[in-house]
């Protein structure tokens, strides 16, 4: 167990104000070694928060939280934040059933001021708080506290401009670290390095500062001159002055490890009025030797060494589908030279690591940019390039505009790969991708799929970029892939528009999408020994469907589940609702799927059966609708 003498006497952040700089770099090591060790039982994302302790120490030391405000982005910077307003006694319940959240979260302590699980959110969310403060009548400081990856998203802009021309009195702390979760990429990424890295702008800026300091009573204006030539060398010597157009007094870059440096500049700022930038350059991972390098170390499973960050059992299971997609989609790029990758910000997370390898003038890392991200892979499609945007299922949510407008109204053919689609277990609510089945369904000109299995998924991989029209969404669980795939040269395309009849039957029929087929098709099974005789339907396209398939359902059947992993309410089944209704009116049709409500996190195992969409959860719903009049959908 970790010896942790000063932050064990901690009662809350304001115990910080009278701790000594030594007492507080003390403290942050007592902090990182915390973390580490707690990491290592829980998981999480680790690197982030190594990188920020003495960042969130310097904060909760010079601010009055939770009356100020302090707006953390995405989350994942969040866990020293946590471990200092309280909440280091349950931070072994991180990521678990009811336990902490592994992101910020308002219902969880009054200092989370704003949740977030996604970036780019925290300088709009934090001048909202000052635009709401000023309107109040009252006094207190609102700080926002970006990382240098989430800056290169739009909505950071769009923030920063709207903030900047306010002159409202709030500060953006800037973490430069240099990752996202990936090396971070494009302009801004120069901008950042060329601005920290320039010496010689920084020790002249800092004699100038000296002087102006030590001018004598007679002297004093020199200051103001001295402070126009400061700002013309700035210009000169770096773009840092970038943000100083956008409305905001740049200061930086500061060591985010100097505990006295950035005490020293938050009082400063704190004091002034207007918007404030203040640059601070951080090590992600600091202090864990594993995770100070690379993308992944970016997050950890429970259950690693603490000291080297290795799995101590290994996993012994299939490989999940993540690794399979990106295997396979390597090896088709092999085949069709037309195929290019766009991720934002993901390559590890989405599998596309190998394309990148294999096929690096083929394969483009966009940033925190979805909506970019999307509009590109439009502009590619129009000369004859097949993009494949792999995005996770809920950052995509975030470039739904892009979808339709730049792509499904002008008919592109873009292939969008939605991994981490459905229950996502310990990263929760945040991060699930439960809304993209019914968003997809609502695209004009829109392929929306799901595969059963990874042989599967290949295969609608070969449809999606042989299609030639039209946004074709193919979404995948985090899971482990429930079979062995070969391949991809092995495996043909699926038939567009097809369905497959897995198991024959006379009474019920389960039409079943994605993950949910297998279970369908065991619960089928168990049930047969009860006298049940149940049809399964492997509903692999949910648009087009197969309406061949679907009439000789309904023509056979006289009650029908749908079962999906994804929102009940507008979903895949309330489309087939509507559908069969119109075939057959005395067709009585349940659905099945997540609820219309939060899913909070819990292992993905606990999540799907706690909705059911597990191989108990489906036959109890099968004999609820065969042995009822009529069964809610």
């Amino acid at each position: 167990m970790v010896n942790n003498p000063i932050l064990s006497s901690l009662t809350g952040p304001a115990d910080l104000k009278s701790l000594t700089v030594d007492q507080l770099v003390a403290l942050s090591a007592e902090v990182r070694a915390f973390l580490i060790d707690s990491c290592s039982r829980t998981g999480g994302h680790i690197g982030a928060g190594l990188g920020v302790v003495e960042l969130t120490v310097a904060l909760h030391h010079v601010f009055d939280a939770p009356r100020d405000q302090l707006v953390w982005d995405v989350g994942h910077q969040g866990y020293p934040h946590k471990v200092l307003t309280g909440r280091a006694g349950r931070m072994h319940t991180l990521r678990q059933e009811d336990g902490l959240s592994g992101f910020l979260k308002r219902s969880e302590s009054p200092y989370d001021t704003f949740g977030a699980g996604h970036a780019a959110t925290s300088i709009s969310a934090a001048y909202g708080m000052a635009v709401g403060r000023d309107l109040n009548g009252e006094k207190f400081s609102v700080v926002a506290i970006i990382g240098d990856g989430s800056l290169g998203s739009g909505l950071a802009y769009e923030g920063l401009n709207n903030a900047g021309a306010s002159h409202r009195d709030m500060i953006v702390v800037l973490n430069d670290n240099e990752m996202s979760i990936a090396p971070n990429v494009g302009a801004m990424h120069k901008y950042l390095t060329s601005v920290q890295r320039n010496s010689l702008y920084n020790r002249i800026r800092s004699k100038i500062g000296d002087l102006a300091r030590q001018a004598p009573g007679p002297f004093k204006d020199a200051e103001k001159l001295l402070h126009k030539w400061e700002e013309s060398l700035k210009a000169f010597l770096t773009p840092g002055v970038l943000f100083e157009e956008l409305g905001f007094r740049y200061f930086g870059p500061i060591d985010g490890h100097d505990i006295q440096q950035m005490a020293d500049t938050f009082r400063a700022v704190r004091a002034m009025k207007g918007t404030i930038l203040v640059h601070v350059i951080t090590q992600k991972g600091r202090g864990f030797p594993a995770g100070e390098h690379g993308e992944k170390w970016h997050a950890l499973p429970p259950g690693h060494d603490p000291a080297t960050g290795k799995q101590r059992s290994a996993s012994t299971g299939n490989a999940n589908w993540t690794s399979v997609f990106g295997k396979g989609l390597s090896e088709l790029m092999d085949e069709d030279k037309r195929i290019a990758v766009i991720t934002a910000a993901m390559p590890s997370g989405t599998g596309t690591l190998p394309a990148a390898k294999a096929h690096p003038e083929r394969f483009f890392d966009v940033g925190i940019a979805e909506g970019h991200g999307i509009t590109m892979a439009a502009g590619m499609a129009t000369q004859g390039i097949r993009p494949v945007a792999a995005i996770y299922s809920t950052f995509l949510q975030r470039a739904y505009d892009s979808i339709i407008h730049d792509v499904a109204i002008q008919n592109l053919p873009v292939v969008l790969c939605l991994d981490r689609a459905g229950l996502v277990g310990e990263d929760g609510e945040t991060h699930a991708g439960l809304y993209d089945i019914a968003y997809m369904l609502a695209v004009p000109n829109a392929t929306v799929s799901a595969p059963k299995d990874g042989r599967e998924m290949l295969g609608l991989l070969r449809t999606a970029v042989a299609h030639g029209a039209g946004p074709f969404s193919l979404r995948y669980p985090r899971d482990a892939s429930p079979d062995i795939v070969p391949h991809i040269s092995d495996i043909e395309a699926v038939p567009y528009g097809s369905w497959e009849v897995l198991r024959r039957g006379s009474e019920v029929a389960i039409l079943a999408v994605g993950t949910t087929v297998l279970p369908s098709l065991r619960a089928a099974e168990a049930l047969s020994d009860e006298g049940f005789d149940v049809t399964v339907v492997n509903c692999r396209f949910m648009k087009p469907y197969d309406s061949v398939t679907l009439a000789a359902v309904v023509a056979e059947h006289r009650q029908i589940l749908v079962v999906e992993e994804g929102t009940v309410v507008n979903g895949f089944g309330a489309s087939m609702a509507r559908v069969i209704s119109d075939l057959d009116g005395g067709v009585r049709v349940a659905t099945l799927g997540v609820p219309d409500r939060i899913v909070y996190a819990a292992p993905r195992a606990r999540q799907l059966a706690a909705c059911g969409l597990d191989q108990a959860g489906i036959a109890d719903r099968v004999r609820a609708l065969h042995g009822t009049e009529a069964v809610a959908g």
